[in-house]
This record gives structure tokens, sequence and C-alpha cells, in this order.
């Protein structure tokens, strides 16, 4: 049985990254809101406790009976979980005089497993509102900074071996210096895990288990042309063979020459894929639209007809397969309701309602960056796998207003210098996205001895991790205006390029 860690979420912002955290040990983990907790099975070697926005102190915070937890396995609860369990058994929780965030000092760090190996100083995170002023009894001091006397702390719930751990400052994010150790500590030293999550169990484990599943029945798939779903789609072939039926469809809106150059790497990797080419029916529907959302709805409501018209033609397709990965999960089961709709590329617009098929989603349970690693031990080749995002819409939504044939060609030519140059400089893997947006303006430039009066095109490139936050690429000037030159001189209609150093928040990184 798969070892695992599980992680009760009060809603904090870096909930997922203790989840990556713990998974770059090769542990397995699972997250769950704290009002939808499974229940404890033998599998679970211990429990993290997130943190919150919310302070102990509300009269509707986020709670859970602590006491069900302790002695069954090692609690580790951070910030919110730490001041959760000192509110419980009676310590004191207060209000901080300044709100606790940015870099601190620990110190006074004492002699216990969770600290071992530690210096006797170093950097960790901060921030909480409400600050731990006294402990319970029982509770043990383990840590302070210069402005928390009370930082970390350790109790043995009703005298047994198991023990509860409470920390005011996060041990995921980098800035906490030794956080990584920490986490070892707890998980593997303390909790007793062994590590043995690797992407080649993962593979073993999931095609066995597809095998199981599907048998002989026929599968259908939507390829993207992305990561997630070229590498469910690798996985389910390897269990079923030509039993998976993969259909790619071309609404117009994907890079210059993508469609042909992708249909043809699906087939050297040996799938069983149908492209469609349905420009004239997307391209028709959209004419004359300019306002994002209708352009998405339409593209969405289009790709169903066209995805349909296509499985339809395969008998006794019993299964629908989607690249759903484990972020879309995790905001689908919010506690406070779903957080996001799950993206239309991996739901599909209710395509498993609609034609009757049961789903299968062997991403699951894995992050993006881990996708990423199981697609290389697959050998999915470089093209698809270092792929940068590409928005489900396609260029749609960086065409600002309407779109028409000849706006499409110039931000496929404007894209494909631009990204061509980020790769001939050695910079495409830098980045974690890059991209090009036709403006809805017209400026007036010079082009030999005659005025012109042509588009506007912004080039656009973001580092990130997971796509939540993202800050703008410092890419060289030299790069800079060496593309804006290639754009100007060989895109007909273009006479401007401009650069976006935005950051999101408070942008998002696609302009629509």
């Amino acid at each position: 049985m798969q070892e695992s860690i599980l992680i009760i979420d009060f809603g904090s912002q870096y909930t997922q990254l203790i989840a990556r955290r713990t998974r770059e040990l090769n542990v397995y983990c699972e997250i769950h809101p704290y009002n939808k907790i499974p229940d404890i099975s033998e599998n679970i070697k211990g429990i993290i406790l997130s943190g919150s926005p919310k302070s102990v102190l509300e009269e509707k915070a986020p709670s859970i009976d602590l006491q069900s937890l302790y002695g069954k396995f090692p609690v580790l609860g951070i910030c919110y979980g730490a001041q959760l369990a000192a509110f419980q058994n009676k310590g004191t929780v207060s209000p901080s005089d300044t709100r606790e965030y940015g870099r601190a000092v620990l110190q006074n760090i004492g002699e216990d497993p969770l600290f071992a190996e530690f210096p006797a100083e170093s950097q960790v995170w901060m921030s909480h509102g409400d600050t731990i002023d006294k402990l319970p009894e029982n509770f043990e001091p383990l840590a302070s900074t210069e402005s928390i006397k009370i930082a970390a702390f350790k109790f043995l719930p009703n005298g047994n071996n198991q023990p509860f751990y409470g920390i005011q400052f996060h041990p995921e994010v980098t800035h906490t210096e030794e956080g990584m150790r920490l986490l070892e500590n707890f998980i593997i030293n303390i909790c007793g895990c062994k590590g043995q999550w690797t992407p080649e169990s993962f593979i073993e484990s999931t095609i066995d288990d597809l095998k199981s599943r599907l048998g002989k029945e026929k599968v259908v798939l939507g390829l993207s042309g992305g990561v997630d779903s070229t590498v469910a789609a690798s996985l389910i072939s390897r269990a079923v063979g030509k039993n998976l039926y993969c259909i790619f469809v071309d609404g117009g809106l994907l890079r210059k020459n993508e469609f042909r150059e992708v249909l043809t790497g699906y087939e050297s990797m040996g799938f069983n894929v149908t492209g469609v080419d349905a420009q004239d029916e997307f391209l028709t529907k959209l004419e004359g639209v300019s306002d994002p959302e209708e352009k998405r709805k339409i593209i969405g409501s289009t790709f169903i007809d066209v995805f349909e018209r296509e499985a339809k033609k395969i008998k006794d397709v019993v299964w629908l397969a989607q690249g759903t990965i484990y972020p879309d999960v995790i905001e689908s089961a919010s506690f406070d309701g779903p957080a996001a709709t799950i993206k239309s590329h991996h739901n599909v617009g209710g395509l498993p309602e609609k034609m009757n098929l049961k789903i299968v989603e062997p991403l699951n349970l894995l992050f993006k960056d881990e996708v990423r690693r199981l697609g290389a031990k697959l050998d999915i080749p470089d093209n698809i796998l270092k792929r940068h995002p590409f928005p489900g819409p396609g260029l749609a939504i960086r065409i600002l207003g309407d779109i028409t044939r000849e706006k499409i060609r110039i931000v496929q030519e404007a894209d494909e210098i631009f990204i061509n140059g980020l790769k001939k400089s050695n910079l495409y893997d830098s980045v974690w996205q890059a991209l090009v947006v036709l403006l809805p303006v017209q400026t007036v430039g010079v082009m030999g001895d005659e005025r012109t009066y042509e588009h506007v095109i912004c080039i656009r490139a973001v580092n990130s991790v997971d796509g939540m936050t993202a800050d703008w690429s410092k890419l060289p000037y030299e790069f800079l205006g060496e593309i804006s030159n290639d754009i100007i001189n060989n895109v007909k209609g273009v006479n401007r390029v401009v650069y976006d150093i935005s950051s999101k928040p408070p942008s998002t990184i696609e302009w629509e």
C-alpha cells in the first residue's frame, strides 16, 4: 500500500507548495480541505496542518477536532495549524502588534529530531497575524526569533510517542533556508516514510491500473499538443495500445505550421491519431466577435461539436480520457466551494455528460512539474515536453478585438520570430512562457520615405513555477532589439513592437 502524508488545508496560499515539497522527497501526499477530511487509512504516516488567512480567534474560524488525531501519527502544524493546537489546548493566542511577515532569524533551537542538523541560527519566513503568547501545559518550546518567543513547540499527546509539532514559520518557501531539511526530518525521520514514490514507480503502477480498469475497451482522447494530454496519451497507449483513439483538432488558432508538425510528431510516437482541419468552422463562428469571454464560449462549444462528431465515427467507445492534473482537482474541491471551473481543455466543456462516457484521468494526482518529469521517463520528445504553456482558446485570446485571417497571420508570423529567436539565443528554456499579442490599435511609422499606419505587436515573457504567480522575464536588451527589428522588417502590417513588463498579480499572463 502506498505510504502517504495527509495535508489538511485551512486555506493557505502556500498549501500546494507544502505538497510539492513533500513530493520532492519522493513521498506521496494528498491535500484535503479541513471540512472534507477523508477516512484515515493505514497508509497515512503523518499529517501536516496548513496555514490560513483566517485567525483562530474569529467566531467562524476553520477548525477540526485535533483530539481525534492525537497519538495516531506525528502531526506538524504550520502557522495556523500551530496556533489552532495552542488555542484548543487552552494556550494563549493573540493578535500581533504588527503583522509578522517576511524574514526572521530562528534561534534558541532545542535539541529535537525536527531540528536535526540545524545550524545555531537560520533564516525563516514568517506570514501570520496572530502569535502564540503562552503555551498550554505539557507543551515544550523548541525555538524562538527576536520578535517571537515561541516560534516552534512540541508536545506528546496523552503521553505517547507520536509527537505534535507546531511552527510559526513556513518551511515550504525558499526563503526559509533550512525548510527542506525540516520537512525531511519530519516526513522521513519522524513519520518513517521511505521515499519510494518516484516517476518510475508511478509509471509502473499507473499502467497496471489502466490495464485493469480499461481492459480491451476503447478510449478516446482529445490531444492539444501540450504536455498534459501528451503524457496522458503515452500512459494510456502503453496500457491499451491501438484501443486509444486520439483526436487532434485544428481550429485555425494554433501557432504557425503547428498542426502539421505536432500531428507528424504524434504519428512518430506511435499514437493512433486523427487530425481534423476545422478552421473554416471555427473562424466562421468567430467572425465579428470581440468579447473575450464570448470567444472562449464559441471556441469551447465548437470544439465539443467537432470532437463529438469525430468520436462518433469510432464504434463502441466506452472511455473519455482527460489530461486533468492535481491543481485542477484541488481547485474543484475547495472548502469555500469550487475555487475555479476546471479548465475547458481538461474538462472538455461537458463532453462526459453529453457523450455518456466513463472518465479516465491518469494524471490527476500530479503537479505540472511532475508531469514533465514523467514525460521525460516516457521518452516524450523535448519539443513537446519543454513546450511553453499554450491557452486552450489558442491565438484567439492573443488577438485583442475581432478575429480575422489576416490578424491570425500577423500573430503567427510574429510569434514564430519571437519563439525561434528565444531558441536560437538559448533563452527558451529559461522562460516559463512567451507569447505575442496583437493590440487593437494602429500607430504612425516611417518605412523608407513613406508614412505608415499599421499594427502594434506586444511581446511578453514571464517566469513562473505553476502560473499562479509570475514575474516578467528580464530578457537582454540586445535580444529584444533584434526581435523588434525582425518582426517589423518581416511581418507585413506591423510597424511597432512593445515589451510587457507587468507581473502577475496584478496583471495576468495572457491579455484576455
